[in-house]
């Protein structure tokens, strides 16, 4: 598991432990829409900031021969503490090459 899908897991979490109420994590943002235009060794990291605003989070992700590359995630989530089965969840994650261009992505989302 990515440092931060980790994050956004234990950001989650523990939301979910506190007081009952109603809760929002990051910025929402169309995943699917903005995976649907993303081009690999094509798009840079100044479109995506464009499209999106700056990541909730960045890191550096290691790849098997080596190779750095920078990592960006955006998150949003929203729901009632009481009841997190209606909670609406997102997640995209973008790797970046040392030109600053997209080598992979990954997002995930609820059907909520």
């Amino acid at each position: 598991m990515t440092r931060p899908l980790r994050i956004f897991l234990l950001l989650l979490s523990a939301l979910c432990l506190s007081a009952c109420g109603s809760v929002k994590l990051g910025r929402d943002f169309d995943a699917a829409g903005v995976a649907g235009r993303i081009e690999q060794n094509v798009t840079t990291q100044n479109q995506v900031r464009n499209w999106l605003g700056e990541p909730s989070s960045v890191g550096v992700s290691v790849a098997t021969d080596g190779e750095r590359l920078d990592e960006w995630a955006y998150y949003f989530a929203e729901g009632e503490m009481g009841d997190m089965s209606a909670a609406k969840m997102k997640l995209l994650q973008i790797k970046f090459d040392k030109q600053g261009k997209v080598r992979s992505y990954n997002w995930s989302a609820s059907n909520k």
